[in-house]
């Protein structure tokens, strides 16, 4: 096991491999593998970027993320220009169905509402609008449509997903189907592992929510 001055090495290695993070402006703070990112960077995507580096990292249990986001004078955006530049970036992707969707801005806070089939849908109009100048945060708060579930068929579909994208500890994650909600607990390695779980219960049809009660176990 990880002792806590070896997972913050190694998350502050992860953060200077990264070439979408500026690590300089970084700090990270571990305790009981729990990771604590603060300090501020100049961009909402570098923000989820040192995130989702300290994940990748074995014997990170959890990442409490504390990162500021100071933009250069020269990437302020008004409100209505960041609200245009989400809406014509919908249009230009084929993954996001944009008629579905409402958008609002606040002080460059981006939120989303809707409902769509996919959560993929709702994935790709977040990680679009996180790559876009100016914006500070985003608020996703589109849900699936509702469907009906057969939950002993979508478990065994679920539980084969899992088996067959070779997810360590398959046969170790239990999961609990009610209407369109499903409970996944269990242990898993890494949050690379957790979240290669969860990917494979939402490409399951009718599923709109996952109750993640997976724990990183070391």
């Amino acid at each position: 096991m990880k002792s806590d001055s070896q997972i913050q090495a190694d998350v502050m290695q992860e953060l200077i491999w990264d070439p979408r993070v500026s690590h300089e402006h970084i700090g990270v703070a571990v305790t009981d593998g729990i990771v604590a990112l603060s300090g501020a960077v100049p961009s909402y995507i570098e923000k989820s970027a040192a995130e989702r580096a300290a994940q990748r990292v074995a014997g990170v249990k959890a990442v409490v993320e504390k990162i500021e986001v100071k933009l250069p004078s020269l990437h302020e955006k008004d409100d209505q220009d960041i609200a245009e530049a989400v809406l014509n970036s919908f249009l230009w992707n084929v993954e996001i169905p944009d008629k579905l969707i409402k958008v609002s801005v606040e002080k460059g806070w981006v939120k989303l509402t809707g409902e769509v089939e996919w959560n993929y849908q709702r994935n790709a109009a977040e990680k679009i609008v996180r790559g876009l100048t100016g914006v500070k945060g985003v608020s996703n708060n589109i849900s699936l449509k509702t469907r009906e579930v057969k939950a002993d068929v979508v478990r065994q579909k679920i539980e084969d997903a899992l088996k067959r994208e070779a997810i360590q500890e398959a046969k170790k994650i239990n999961v609990m189907i009610d209407g369109g909600t499903v409970t996944l607990s269990g242990k898993v390695h890494s949050f690379s592992e957790m979240n290669d779980a969860k990917l494979a219960v939402w490409s399951a049809p009718g599923v709109t929510k996952i109750d993640n009660r997976l724990h990183v176990a070391l």
